[in-house]
């Protein structure tokens, strides 16, 4: 068991460092690809794409408010957008309810691919 811990620790330690190498790299491309104005570069056998997506942030108090029933409540127990959203498609609340309780945060994807 010790040897499945430690293997662990460390991998869990590699996943840290590659996921803040991967966020640098992130940042650099997104911030290449504004200075030259461009959604999309290629360079060597890779291509990089931007993706410009929006995704709501709910405040808890204010959803708390506008839902119908206490009840719907315990189902989300804290604001998740997936959630909601299924909420919103069953019609068990409806859009125009939680019209207020959200901000739209925007964000941007990267996709990058060999060529």
């Amino acid at each position: 068991m010790d040897k499945v811990l430690r293997r662990y620790y460390q991998l869990k330690q590699k996943s840290k460092e590659i996921e803040q190498e991967l966020a640098e790299l992130r940042e650099s491309i997104v911030a290449y690809c504004a200075e030259h104005e461009l959604s999309e570069v290629a360079a060597g056998g890779y291509r990089a794409k931007l993706v410009r997506q929006e995704r709501k942030e709910f405040d808890g108090a204010k959803l708390y408010e506008a839902l119908p029933d206490p009840e719907v409540w315990r189902l989300l127990s804290k604001p998740d957008p997936s959630k909601i959203g299924g909420l919103v498609k069953l019609n068990v609340i409806t859009e125009d309810s939680i019209k207020d309780t959200f901000t739209v945060q925007p964000v941007t994807l990267v996709q990058v691919e060999k060529k």
